[in-house]
C-alpha cells in the first residue's frame, strides 16, 4: 500500500492487521530514508539505531516466505521513501494499491509534524511515478482508494479493494483493539498518538483552517498530482 503521510495509513494498517490471515509490516524503508537524507524527523537516530538502514535488505525481507498461517502479507509504504537512487526490481511479484487523501487536508496536517514540507515530502510524485509504471508494465490501473471514501463507508471501500487486490474481505477489518502493536516502528511514540487511541474508521473533525500562505503554491502542485490519480480511484461495494 503505497501512501503519503498523513493519509489515514496506519489506521488502515490496523483495518488490515486485525486479519487473522495478515501480517503487517510498518514502513520498511523509513531507517533507509532518514539515513540517506539526513532530515531531522522526530526520533531520526533512535529510527537509524533501531530498524535496518540498508534498503537492499530490507527489499530481500519483503519477499520472504510467510509463515504457514498467513496468506497476506500488507506493507504499508511512505511512497517518498523510494528514493530515486534505490532500485525498482523488487516491485515485481507484490500487488500494489495506493492510498490518497485531499492535498489540502494531508498539508495541514503535515505542517504540524514537519517545520519545511516540500512537494517530495507529500509522497504524490512518487506515487505518480509508481502508479504509471506498474500501469504501463502491467497494463491495467492498480487499485486506488481515497482516504475521504474511506472514512465515508468503511465497508464499501475496504471490500472494493480487497476484489481488486484478490482477497477476501473480512469485517474484522472495520473494528480493532485500541493500543500499539508489536509491529508498529519505532516511530509510533512520535507519530501514532491518534490512532493508538482508535478502533474503528472514525471521520475526522471538520476544519477550515486556511493553509500557510508559503503552502498555497505547494498545495497547486500537489492536487496536479492528486487528481491524476484520484480519477482513478474505486468507488464502494453497495
Amino acid at each position: 500500500m503505497w501512501s503519503g503521510p498523513r493519509n489515514l495509513s496506519t489506521a488502515l494498517m490496523r483495518s488490515f492487521g486485525n486479519r487473522a490471515d495478515t501480517v503487517v509490516v510498518d514502513e520498511p524503508f523509513y531507517a533507509h530514508y532518514l539515513a540517506a537524507t539526513g532530515l531531522p524527523h522526530p526520533g531520526r537516530d533512535e529510527v537509524i539505531a533501531h530498524h535496518e538502514a540498508d534498503w537492499r535488505r530490507v527489499a530481500d525481507r519483503l519477499h520472504a516466505p510467510l509463515a504457514e498461517a498467513i496468506s497476506v502479507q500488507y506493507q504499508k509504504h511512505m511512497a517518498h521513501h523510494l528514493l530515486p537512487t534505490m532500485g525498482r526490481a523488487w516491485l515485481d511479484g507484490l500487488t500494489h494499491a495506493f492510498l490518497l487523501r485531499n492535498p489540502t487536508d494531508m498539508l495541514r496536517s503535515l505542517c504540524k509534524k514537519v517545520e519545511r514540507v516540500r512537494i517530495e515530502d507529500t509522497g504524490l510524485p512518487q506515487q505518480l511515478e509508481i502508479f504509471e509504471q506498474l500501469t504501463l508494465e502491467r497494463g491495467c490501473t492498480p487499485a486506488v482508494i481515497d482516504a475521504d471514501d474511506l472514512l465515508a463507508d468503511p465497508q464499501g471501500v475496504l471490500q472494493a479493494l480487497c476484489n481488486a487486490i484478490g482477497i477476501t474481505f473480512d469485517t474484522a477489518m472495520l473494528h480493532w483493539p485500541a493500543g500499539c502493536r508489536t509491529t508498529d516502528g519505532i516511530w509510533a511514540k512520535y507519530w501514532y498518538d491518534t490512532v493508538e487511541r482508535s478502533t474503528s474508521f472514525v471521520r475526522w473533525p471538520n476544519t477550515h483552517t486556511p493553509l500557510p500562505a508559503p503552502l498555497a503554491a505547494l498545495e497547486r502542485e500537489a492536487k496536479l498530482l492528486y487528481q491524476t490519480m484520484h480519477r482513478h480511484r474505486l468507488g464502494p461495494v453497495m
